[in-house]
């Protein structure tokens, strides 16, 4: 079929899932500490140590770890294989067909740029570093050094769209030396993330100032509208392209500090009129239209909902991940079947719900709209907030 993806809710016809293969380790500097970094001051009250772990507080009293590579128990990437094989095995099932990108090869250990190296991830949140709007695959600016070449791994499925008559794009791509991120977000607060407090840039030879950097998880999608989170000015230089790119086709509405950079676990569109959300405060921060929705409120998770790891494990994201669902049709929903809670609220408001096992997702930093990248749906460029 040819690319055509303009919201988050219609029909689904075809998907990328992403791989974990060959996940080592993380890469503890600067723009991973930043992007794991959530300081949203609007929900201080839930930033208890059981929230976001901090490194030291895990620590038990011990040293704080040097930044560095963290390695990943490998019965975790094991097992996260197997639940990623889950996902893609549910939604053909579904009529969906299942694209995967290639794998890391086993002997790629870091990626390098005359700035910077860094150690390789596996394309495993396809939806973070491109997004589809209509007939246009959009290649956005990473925002983490160790995912900088992460869309090379879609290439031959994006070759294959291009091939059928899609458009396909390449924002600017940033150096990303420490100068290059805008780090007043994560100075405006006391409430840390799951890493120690940002350490002084270092200066490079190939420092040029702010540059824009940019996931496609931080975009709402709903027909002609895109909502856009910006919280740094990285991100509002990259809307500011967005903006001039897609004039006279699309319209970006910016909310302004909703989280630190993704939005999908904090307010998703289900069909048109009703938006799952994390919070009564998250709605008042959307553009009014949407305020008008019907939102559907996430129960608040449960400390059972979730496995228990070492020390040396570093968690990546809240117990509010289990909140990033994926929609099949306006009526169907994938939910990890880990979360009852969720599950039984959204069969209240007339969802089918389709539980799905995802083990890991608080290690891996993703769920299952951060594991997809839809790229054919039935759904056109509607009016929905005009």
């Amino acid at each position: 079929m040819q690319l055509n993806s303009f919201d988050e809710w219609s029909t689904l016809k075809e998907v990328i899932v992403g791989s974990a293969e060959n996940y080592v380790s993380h890469e503890r500097e600067l723009s991973f500490d930043l992007f794991f970094h959530d300081n949203i001051r609007e929900n201080r009250s839930f930033r208890t140590e059981w929230y976001y772990p901090r490194l030291a507080a895990r620590g038990a009293g011990g040293p704080t770890p040097e930044p560095g590579r963290v390695p990943i128990k490998q019965r975790y990437v094991a097992e996260l294989c197997e639940d990623l094989d889950g996902i893609a095995k549910t939604l053909e099932s579904l009529s969906v067909t299942v694209h995967r990108p290639l794998d890391v090869d086993a002997s790629t250990v870091e990626v390098a740029t005359p700035a910077w190296s860094a150690a390789v991830v596996p394309p495993l949140n396809v939806r973070d570093n491109t997004l589809i709007l209509g007939d246009e695959i959009i290649e956005t600016p990473p925002m983490i050094r160790s995912r900088y070449f992460e869309t090379q791994l879609l290439k031959p499925i994006f070759a294959e769209y291009f091939r059928r008559g899609a458009r396909w794009t390449v924002m600017p791509r940033p150096l990303m030396t420490d100068a290059s991120f805008d780090l007043s977000y994560v100075r405006t607060g006391t409430a840390g993330g799951p890493t120690e407090a940002i350490e002084d840039q270092r200066p490079s030879p190939y420092d040029v100032g702010f540059e824009m950097m940019f996931d496609g998880a931080q975009c709402l999608r709903l027909g002609r509208d895109v909502v856009a989170n910006v919280s740094t000015a990285n991100h509002a230089l990259a809307c500011d392209w967005l903006e001039r790119h897609l004039e006279g086709r699309f319209r970006i509405h910016r909310v302004h500090q909703l989280s630190d950079s993704h939005i999908d676990s904090m307010v998703l569109a289900l069909r048109p009129g009703t938006l799952l959300v994390r919070s009564a405060q998250v709605v008042e921060k959307l553009p009014e239209p949407l305020r008008r929705w019907d939102h559907i409120v996430a129960p608040e998770p449960e400390g059972d909902n979730f496995p228990r790891y070492d020390d040396d494990d570093l968690i990546l994201t809240s117990p509010f991940i289990d909140l990033n669902v994926l929609s099949v049709d306006p009526g169907t929903v994938l939910v990890n079947e880990a979360c009852p809670e969720l599950v039984r609220t959204l069969e209240r408001n007339g969802f089918t719900v389709v539980p799905v096992r995802h083990r890991h997702r608080r290690l891996f930093g993703g769920g299952f709209h951060c594991f997809t990248l839809d790229t054919v749906r039935e759904g056109g460029a509607e009016d929905y907030l005009g």
